[in-house]
């Protein structure tokens, strides 16, 4: 009798991206969803230091999508979240033009896994440098 993991109408086996978010990205994802909070509402997540499995935060600080945007790696691609001043919650993957093609399509693998730790956001946007609440 086939399973869920051996039916061929499952996909299969199922496996991890292989992924490791390290658990202060949690710890500060929870920060910034903290209500009573004022000095983080946004934070930015990258690999750590020459790992190519480990995520960890890079930035983190108060001042919307603006200050955000402006923290954005310029060589790496990293991932995120931001609460806007309506009081949601968004994400994003950004990779930029600087980004290593390896790590590029790595961080595209592994951006399910990492944005599915900022639990509790409303959608995911397209972030890039100079971004602002209203541009999204």
């Amino acid at each position: 009798m086939p399973t869920l993991f051996t039916d061929p109408r499952s996909g299969g086996v199922k496996k991890s991206s292989g992924v490791n978010v390290l658990p202060l990205v949690a710890e500060t994802w929870a920060k910034v969803r903290d209500d009573s909070n004022a000095d983080m509402d946004w934070l930015i997540a990258s690999f750590d230091g020459k790992s190519n499995t480990d995520i960890t935060i890079v930035a983190s600080g108060s001042g919307g999508i603006k200050a955000c945007a402006a923290a954005l790696l310029e060589n790496a691609a990293c991932y995120g979240g931001v609460r806007l001043t309506s009081g949601r919650f968004v994400t994003f993957y950004y990779a930029p033009e600087g980004c290593p093609v390896m790590q590029r399509g790595r961080a595209s693998m592994y951006k399910n896994g990492v944005l599915n730790v900022l639990e509790g956001s409303d959608r995911e946007i397209d972030m890039k440098p100079g971004s602002t609440e209203d541009s999204i």
